[in-house]
């Protein structure tokens, strides 16, 4: 059964389920009928045997005459639907009796099983005594002689018409059987068809096609509709998923390609440096002191990244933990911030304004970790300072805005292009790809540090961006009341 095919198997069940019902409908009309033939005739024998046992008698009547006369008989027989009528003795014996001439002395029921039949009106069925048939008879206690009347009737004509409605019931059912299974092979097929093209969707997709989608197939209130959406919705989830998976294995091979080369670049100078003092290259006291101060710079830089990138990796894994929480004003860390830009560069001019560059600085009180949140700020003003000429002006915003904490560093530097903005918070991401920098040059970890850090806080940092038109960095956060 399991080897078949689920229209196979629908249309066995069906089929089964038909045959029983037609079998169940044809047992329940042909009893009935049966049942009805039984208790019309029966109904005949009791009228003729209670009207005749009340004849009063002293002995049985001689029918011997009657039976000579078969034109009068035979209509009398049939009028009342009773072909044979006999009177039986106290000890059981025949003392007389009629028939129709009609029918056979032979094919009557058995003296021996008249005796069977009660005499309380009960009907009973007797054998013939040829064995060609059965009869049915009732019998009664005759008045004024010790005597019993007994009516029968032949069964021939019930048991006709009841094997006549079994086998038009049998060949009908057998033809409905036949033609509705022919139908419901070709209603199957039809309505299976969604299921197929279901199917080779699937075949495609497991094939490779992810961009494959099942048709719609039905009104989305059916099951067929119902399963075409689920399962379209699933697909569009892998697909997805894929599409995440794959872009995450290209992050992932980006990330240990800038890893790989921000390692080895200070790497090599301290194994060049090393070389040449071990090669003797090195015979002066100046030549020692610049070469070791060579390699202070180089592990002082493999030192900062390999704390930063610890810190991505502590704050992926658990961001909360790397915070210890206090009461504070972000207008503490705007007014260092600006300080700071001051001491980076004393030509710069630098601004202090509430939030959007409207009005004076207001209060940003926060329940944040003051120092995770400067190195934030810190990260900011660095990339305000590295990215933008010499001299250009630098707008630091702090108050609330929208129920929000809120501080900016805005610039009017030469701005970034929408797709530099898209990825400028991505770990090892510089706008400009050349490797050869300054040595203070960051390794493009300190805007994936400073979003990080927000968002472990619950906030965020936006850029809003445009070539030529400078960009404003903004890091908000939860108010404190």
């Amino acid at each position: 059964m399991k080897r078949l095919s689920l229209r196979a198997r629908l249309l066995l069940l069906t089929a089964g389920l038909l045959l029983a019902g037609l079998g169940l409908i044809g047992a329940v009309v042909s009893d009935h009928v049966e049942r009805y033939q039984l208790d019309r005739l029966d109904g005949q024998l009791r009228s003729l045997t209670e009207l005749i046992s009340r004849v009063p008698a002293a002995g049985p009547p001689g029918l011997e005459s009657t039976n000579a006369r078969p034109e009068l008989l035979d209509p009398a027989l049939d009028l009342f639907g009773t072909p044979y009528l006999v009177y039986l003795g106290a000890d059981g014996s025949v003392a007389g009796g009629i028939h129709s001439s009609r029918l056979n002395a032979a094919a009557l029921p058995a003296p021996g099983a008249l005796r069977t039949v009660p005499a309380d009106g009960t009907a009973a069925d007797l054998p013939a005594a040829d064995g060609s048939g059965r009869w049915r008879a009732v019998a009664r206690p005759t008045v004024g002689w010790a005597g019993t009347v007994l009516a029968a009737a032949p069964r021939t004509e019930a048991d006709a018409t009841i094997a006549q409605l079994r086998s038009s019931s049998l060949i009908g059912g057998a033809v409905l059987l036949v033609l509705l299974t022919a139908v419901g092979w070709f209603a199957l097929g039809r309505g299976l068809r969604p299921l197929r093209r279901i199917e080779h969707t699937a075949a495609a997709i497991a094939e490779g096609d992810l961009t494959r989608r099942v048709p719609v197939l039905a009104s989305p209130g059916t099951e067929i509709g119902h399963l075409a959406a689920s399962l379209n919705t699933m697909l569009g989830q892998l697909e997805r998923a894929f599409a995440d998976r794959s872009a995450s294995e290209a992050r992932m091979r980006a990330f240990v390609s800038d890893v790989s080369h921000e390692l080895r670049t200070p790497l090599f100078g301290i194994k060049g440096s090393t070389e040449l003092y071990r090669m003797g290259a090195l015979p002066e006291r100046a030549d020692v002191d610049e070469v070791m101060s060579r390699i202070d710079r180089d592990a002082t830089r493999l030192t900062a990244l390999t704390e930063d990138l610890l810190l991505l990796a502590q704050l992926d894994e658990a961001p909360e933990g790397q915070l210890d929480r206090a009461p504070m004003d972000l207008r503490t860390l705007a007014g260092d911030a600006r300080h700071d830009l001051r001491t980076l560069d004393p030509s710069r001019p630098v601004e202090l304004t509430g939030p959007g560059g409207t009005g004076g600085p207001g209060p940003a009180p926060v329940h944040a970790d003051e120092a995770r949140l400067r190195q934030v700020v810190t990260n900011l003003v660095g990339n305000a300072a590295a990215h933008t000429p010499p001299g250009t002006p630098v707008r630091i915003g702090v108050g609330t805005a929208g129920g929000r904490a809120v501080l900016e560093v805005a610039d009017q530097g030469p701005g970034l292009s929408a797709a530099q903005a898209g990825r400028v918070f991505d770990r090892f991401y510089r706008a400009d790809r050349a490797r050869t920098r300054s040595g203070g040059a960051d390794a493009g970890l300190g805007l994936a540090i400073a979003r990080s850090l927000a968002r472990a806080h619950g906030g965020d940092v936006e850029l809003d961006t445009a070539l030529g038109e400078g960009a404003c960095f903004r890091l908000t956060l939860a108010r404190a009341e």
